[in-house]
């Protein structure tokens, strides 16, 4: 099955403050930057809805990291909140309206599970701040499994697709779950016989991986380059057009004869009701960041393709983003 980018760069697919204070210019100790510069912004908070090692609380730690070494922000306190595909700090952050301090880190998951879990917090309700970066997904396996190439692991899965459980970080509706499930389309396996175990994160399940209680875990790339590196486990396939520079020697689906792409994305929203000068201290910070060196070292270390956009652009993207989800999800009757 040929899948198609969602603008999102997935075929398909697949939030904590403790005051309200607004982030202003130069308010004395608790001051913070604006858009027209000035010191460094301080008190920020930023909301990981996964449990710690996966995607977003990677992207957000390095984010923050960058910041923090480029004198753009002070000390910036990274949480997790995980729980219910991210809907939980979704809903923390939609509660939080007005304060200026807080933002967290989401990016496709959020807006399927806001679905899969009949969240009452809508993305819409939420102010965008930034999108950030998109990546490949990855077909991984631990490093003694008996399947050493995405064929051979395919053709164990067509002969009994029930037998070959696949793991992924992100509940039903998010891109770990969306991906096996289109990957399994595109090589003839009904989807509905897929066996999928859902993990809060990619810190759970990596040690489903490795401990093998699934066959095969589907995620984004860039979660298992410390593992591969190691080699506790190998990535059989990249799901990008192309093969990532951060792993040259593993092929494309495509390559294998898989006729699938899927890009995953991540990105930054805040509470509801934020101040033009609040917003514009979010967008400053992303920005600042986004041209720094420690960023751009980051995106090549990492191997995250930049797909910047901030503010209203990043809105209108979260808006088509949100209805195509949507649809696709009533397709598979997960909504």
């Amino acid at each position: 099955m040929r899948l198609h980018r969602i603008a999102l760069g997935a075929i398909v697919a697949a939030t904590l403050a403790l005051t309200g204070c607004g982030a202003t210019k130069d308010q004395g100790s608790g001051g913070a930057a604006s858009s027209a510069g000035g010191a460094p912004a301080t008190g920020l908070q930023y909301m990981v809805p996964n449990s710690p090692g996966g995607g977003y609380d990677t992207t957000a730690r390095t984010a923050a990291q960058v910041m923090e070494k480029e004198n753009i922000t002070g000390s910036v306190q990274v949480f997790n909140l995980p729980g219910a595909g991210g809907t939980v700090g979704l809903q923390r952050i939609v509660n939080e309206k007005g304060n200026g301090k807080l933002a967290m880190q989401m990016g496709l998951g959020v807006v399927g599970a806001a679905y899969t879990q009949k969240s009452q917090a809508k993305l819409s309700e939420t102010t965008p701040i930034a999108k950030l970066i998109e990546e490949a997904g990855a077909i991984v396996v631990p490093k003694d499994s008996p399947y050493q190439d995405i064929t051979s692991l395919v053709a164990a899965w067509k002969a009994d697709p029930k037998s070959l459980a696949v793991g992924g970080g992100s509940s039903p509706g998010g891109p770990d779950h969306l991906l096996p499930m289109q990957l399994a389309q595109a090589a003839g396996i009904d989807p509905k016989t897929v066996s999928y175990v859902s993990y809060d994160g990619g810190g759970e399940l990596l040690p489903a991986i490795l401990g093998k209680k699934i066959a095969f875990g589907a995620s984004g790339f860039g979660e298992f380059l410390d593992q591969v590196e190691a080699g506790d486990v190998k990535i059989l396939a990249v799901t990008s057009a192309e093969r990532v520079a951060a792993l040259p020697d593993v092929p494309t689906l495509k390559e294998s004869g898989i006729d699938l792409e899927f890009t995953n994305w991540r990105g930054v929203v805040a509470p509801p009701g934020l101040s033009d000068a609040d917003k514009a201290v979010w967008v400053d910070a992303f920005t600042k960041m986004h041209a720094s060196a420690g960023w751009k070292a980051e995106l090549e270390k990492r191997g995250w393709v930049d797909a910047f956009e901030t503010g209203d652009e990043f809105g209108a993207f979260l808006t088509a983003q949100d209805a195509e989800v949507a649809k696709l999800l009533q397709t598979l009757g997960l909504a």
